[in-house]
Order: C-alpha cells, then sequence, then structure tokens
C-alpha cells in the first residue's frame, strides 16, 4: 500500500479538542520537543500550501522556534531511504519499499530544517523510541516530558505517544502542529491519546504553558 493522496482539511481548535485524562501540564523545564517524520518523502501526499499541512508546519515552527530560545531540546526523526527488507521488516507488508535515498525524500523540509544543536534520530519503526537512544537522550538531560509534532497523527504519532507513557514519560501531542490522511483520522488520533496516554494541546496553549 502506497501513501494516499491528502484531501485538505482544517485543523482542529482548542474547543474541538477531547479532555485528557491526564492531569499532566507541560513544564519549560521538564519537556523536550520531537518533530516527528517531516521528510519530504511523506509531506509530497499533502497539498504544501493547504490546511492541513501548511498551518501545522507554521505551527511546528512556532514551538522549534520557542524551544530553541528556552533551551527545551528538540529531537527529530527522520527515516532513511533504501531500506534493505530484513530491517524494514513487517512495515514492507502495510507500506512497501519506502523511500528512495537522496534529499527528495529523505530531507527534512527547509521550513523545519534542523540545526547543529538539535538531534536527528534515524527512525526505524511507528514509535520514535524504537532501536533510538531518545529516551536516554531525554534522561540525560533530565526530560521527562515529551511534546509530539508532525506526522502522521494516528500512527508514528500516537506511537510514539503510546510508549512515552510506558517509559513514565508525561507525553503531549500539539493538535494544531500534526496532521493526517483525514480529518476523521486526526480527530480519532486525539481521542485515542486524551482517554490513555496522553494530553492533546494547540499550539497557543503550549506557548502559553512554556512562557
Amino acid at each position: 500500500m502506497a501513501l494516499p493522496t491528502i484531501s485538505a482539511y482544517p485543523l482542529p481548535t482548542a474547543a474541538e479538542l477531547p479532555a485528557p485524562r491526564g492531569p499532566w501540564q507541560p513544564r519549560r523545564e521538564r519537556i523536550a520537543l520531537l518533530v516527528h517524520d517531516m521528510q519530504r518523502y511523506f509531506l509530497a501526499a499533502f497539498a504544501a500550501d493547504a490546511a492541513p499541512l501548511a498551518p501545522a508546519v507554521a505551527n511546528i515552527a512556532r514551538l522549534i522556534a520557542h524551544c530553541r530560545a528556552h533551551d527545551i531540546p528538540v529531537f527529530y526523526t527522520a527515516q532513511r531511504g533504501n531500506q534493505d527488507r530484513r530491517d524494514r521488516g513487517l512495515q514492507a507488508d502495510l507500506w512497501g519499499p519506502g523511500m528512495r535515498s537522496g534529499a527528495e525524500h529523505e530531507a527534512i523540509i527547509d521550513a523545519l530544517a534542523p540545526t547543529a544543536a538539535d538531534h536527528v534520530l534515524v527512525k526505524h519503526r511507528y514509535s520514535a523510541f524504537q532501536r533510538s537512544n531518545l529516551d536516554t537522550l531525554m534522561r540525560a538531560r533530565g526530560r521527562d516530558q515529551l511534546l509530539v509534532t508532525g506526522v502522521y497523527a494516528h500512527i508514528g504519532c500516537t506511537a510514539t505517544v503510546a510508549e512515552a507513557f510506558q517509559r513514565d514519560i508525561e507525553a503531549f501531542i500539539a493538535a494544531d502542529a500534526v496532521a493526517d490522511f483525514s480529518r476523521a483520522d486526526h480527530d480519532q488520533a486525539l481521542q485515542w491519546i486524551a482517554r490513555t496516554c496522553g494530553v492533546p494541546l494547540t499550539t497557543e496553549q503550549l506557548l502559553e504553558h512554556l512562557a
């Protein structure tokens, strides 16, 4: 199965967010930011100048800028192209061979490009924690909260939030700084996270908490 062509849809507003079961609130001295899979290959399915992608990218950029200005660690995930079938594992059964090597697929988009001070992790499975040292890097920096942004909300973003919870890391998802196959998938991801493992917040709400 290849990635779908994604139709435009509006991002959720604060009034539309599900109420979380978790009582956690983001704290500047505890949190780290994750920019999840914002590579050209994954974003080609969207219209670049329309919602959900355009406003989601703008909101991620705002969160990145705020985190860099306040010494909050910024992590990125990025898959590598031309994966060996044995390394790709069961993902190949669902999604095919994946991206090719080269900037046209592998590069993180220019609007969100990492700096030398950021941490780019090689992505292997849905969750950013799988076969990476994200947990170790966070703990070494005294971080036990994770804010997830990026694509796709109901796949890798949700898997990462769920695994953070299972590692006793308080997890947040930026509801208007993620994008998905459809608004239905987007909403389903937020609802499941709110019920089971994390806290959905808008970019404005997050910036207020992290001011």
